[in-house]
């Protein structure tokens, strides 16, 4: 069972990595770029935001509908890109852990839909818009009839009602996505079989059981907030 989230960082399972012999150094970007507009899909399927190269590599396993993963995203993902990314001195990769089933699902195959380029704009306006949507879902977690109606549908099936039923189509058709492309992004059995898998590497690989849980450099981070990310970051030479 997993933990939910809020809780991607509970005592015992955490470490900070300690402070590299020097500070990492700024990395120019590609010639009329910023490091904050190199966008790519990872191996295990997240995306990452950055250098490449760069020294620091951070990633956060998070839901979309975590309102601890949301307040990270309200507070931290501008200073993080802005103040740390851009130069390249980490990058940033995010992986979708569903914590909260159909409408973590619904959220995900949506925020990926769009692309690469646009992936972490999308992120961080579902987090600012987070309050509305957990609203609506409140509401919906009290329709009976919607929730017999979904218990033995597929996971694209699912999908699709709960996009419907939280205004996901809407937001995401108002981001540049027909609504053609958004279901068939809702129905793409590869992509939901990527986010399953995604999940359960974090979970046998680095622990993961609620969100958001950090990883720097491999070793997991002490803090869920902002200014405890980010105190990890400068630890390690940012």
């Amino acid at each position: 069972m997993l933990a939910g989230c809020g809780g991607g960082a509970d005592g015992g399972n955490s470490s900070t990595p300690s402070a590299p012999a020097g500070s990492v150094k700024a990395v120019a970007p590609p010639a009329g770029q910023d490091w904050t507009q190199v966008v790519s899909v990872t191996p295990e399927g997240g995306y990452v935001v950055g250098n490449p190269d760069a020294k620091l590599k951070l990633v956060e396993y998070g839901s979309r509908t975590c309102p601890t993963c949301g307040a990270f995203g309200q507070t931290g993902m501008r200073p993080l890109e802005e103040n740390y990314v851009k130069v390249g001195k980490v990058s940033y990769e995010f992986r979708d852990f569903l914590v909260h089933g159909p409408p973590d699902l619904a959220a995900a195959l949506l925020g990926r839909c769009a692309g690469p380029q646009p992936f972490f704009p999308i992120l961080e306006q579902m987090y600012i818009d987070q309050p509305k949507f957990l609203d609506t879902q409140m509401k919906i977690a009290q329709d009976q009839a919607f929730l017999q109606q979904t218990q033995n549908a597929t996971p694209a099936q699912v999908a699709t009602a709960w996009a419907e039923k939280m205004g996901y189509l809407d937001f995401i058709k108002q981001r540049g996505v027909t609504e053609a492309q958004a279901r068939a992004c809702l129905t793409d059995a590869k992509a939901i079989e990527t986010l399953t898998k995604m999940m359960q590497e974090g979970t046998d690989k680095h622990g993961v059981n609620g969100t958001p849980t950090f990883i720097l450099n491999g070793a997991k981070v002490d803090g869920v907030t902002w200014p405890q990310v980010e105190t990890a970051l400068k630890n390690a030479g940012a």
